[in-house]
């Protein structure tokens, strides 16, 4: 199970919306064949595992890191498949939530004669997919957001200059994260002060793979006409709660316009963005966004994950901070996240945060 899980990672960054899987065929010992599937609308991981393993699959046990389908999407069910090849048995790391399946595929498999069993590496299978398997239960992407700062937590000199506050090592970590995400959100502040591509810049290791959808949130429609994000042909979301009749509703081919739900203060309802999101498929959504934003998404307590890259570097008291939180003045008043990893990555920290 262990190596399957290995083999689903290799998807990480390509299978959007379906989940990472992988699948080892095992016979009196030894891997007669393994596959992962490579990208949505290929074949799923026990195909690829079936077709390696050829006439030798007949009497094998499946290992296979998520529960195997058993319904008609773009390719035919897994189940059928596994049973059609006579596998003896599946082993499964977890069941999988989506409703099409949810403990279907193995039920299916067990009444074809099939041993089954399910719970194997259990955790490490979750973390192969939090984004797919928290949407399939809640609606929601998996959010992350990731924040880049000084040592003495400053995000931008006063002036407003930030390039670059951190090391090429963590910048080339950025990319990796956006590599896996669905998309990738940021906040009309930022597009006025950046003129940001939010593009995934990997070389060639990437040129197969579909590039993140990119979101702004603009509850009032300021985004420039001359913004990247809306002239270099990637596909962009922006997100606002008016829409003029004099206003292009899309500026090309490759943009949207989409009116969200406002608050009492005439803003986008956070909620509402990401349920929108996930309903669109988004799996995984990675925030570079400024400290409005991040102040907000705070206080709406709906990040799952906090990036924060630290740099050893000052750059005093009078450079812009990570959250605008205006009025904490007590202890009680301050937000508590836990730290679940630090690394080095270059000269810097990337620490990993959360709210539970």
């Amino acid at each position: 199970m262990a190596r399957a899980i290995r083999l689903a990672e290799r998807g990480r960054d390509t299978t959007d919306p379906n989940p990472r899987v992988g699948c080892i065929l095992v016979k009196e010992g030894q891997i007669v064949g393994e596959g992962w599937h490579q990208k949505a609308g290929g074949p799923h991981a026990e195909i690829e595992a079936l077709l390696a393993a050829g006439s030798l699959a007949r009497g094998s046990t499946a290992y296979v890191s998520l529960e195997p389908c058993c319904h008609h999407g773009r390719t035919p069910p897994c189940s059928e498949a596994l049973l059609n090849a006579g596998v003896a048995r599946v082993v499964a790391a977890m069941t999988d939530p989506n409703p099409h399946v949810s403990g279907q595929g193995l039920r299916q498999l067990q009444d074809g004669g099939v041993t089954i069993a399910s719970g194997l590496l259990h955790n490490e299978a979750e973390a192969l997919n939090p984004g797919f398997l928290k949407r399939m239960r809640t609606g929601f992407p998996f959010i992350r957001s990731k924040i880049g700062m000084s040592l003495d937590g400053r995000t931008a000199m006063a002036s407003g200059e930030s390039q670059w506050i951190t090391s090429p090592e963590a910048r080339r970590d950025v990319h990796h994260l956006r590599a896996r995400s669905s998309a990738i959100l940021t906040g009309i502040d930022t597009v006025i002060a950046d003129d940001p591509s939010l593009t995934v810049r990997l070389g060639e290791r990437l040129k197969a793979f579909k590039p993140p959808l990119r979101v702004v949130l603009d509850s009032r429609f300021r985004i420039p006409v001359t913004a990247t994000l809306l002239i270099d042909g990637g596909e962009t979301l922006i997100l606002t709660t008016e829409l003029k009749p004099s206003e292009p509703k899309n500026h090309s081919a490759s943009v949207e316009v989409v009116k969200v739900e406002r608050t009492k203060q005439n803003r986008l309802d956070l909620k509402a963005v990401f349920a929108l999101l996930g309903a669109r498929g988004i799996n995984e959504v990675l925030v570079e966004a400024g400290a409005t934003l991040n102040a907000a998404l705070l206080q709406s307590g709906l990040v799952d994950e906090w990036i924060v890259y630290q740099a050893p570097k000052i750059l005093g008291d009078e450079g812009r901070g990570l959250f605008h939180l205006p009025g904490l003045s007590l202890m009680d008043d301050a937000f508590e996240l836990r730290l679940k990893e630090v690394r080095h990555i270059g000269p810097d920290l990337r620490m990993t945060l959360s709210r539970h």
